[in-house]
């Protein structure tokens, strides 16, 4: 399973995804972006540093 955490990329959000395959996270993301941060334009820049943040759910670092 993969995993993103918005918070990553937008200090202070807490909305996270779960999905096996990137693209789909991908995806959620990117509507996630569009209606709670006001994203009416996802650039290509914004789905490289969503790829960049997805990573396998087991290996999160310890808070």
């Amino acid at each position: 399973m993969r995993l993103f955490e918005c918070g990553t990329l937008v200090p202070g959000c807490q909305w996270h995804t779960r999905a096996d395959e990137d693209a789909e996270i991908v995806r959620r993301a990117v509507d996630h972006m569009r209606s709670a941060h006001g994203e009416t334009m996802v650039r290509e820049n914004m789905v490289e540093n969503i790829k960049a943040r997805i990573r396998a759910e087991g290996s999160a670092a310890a808070a």
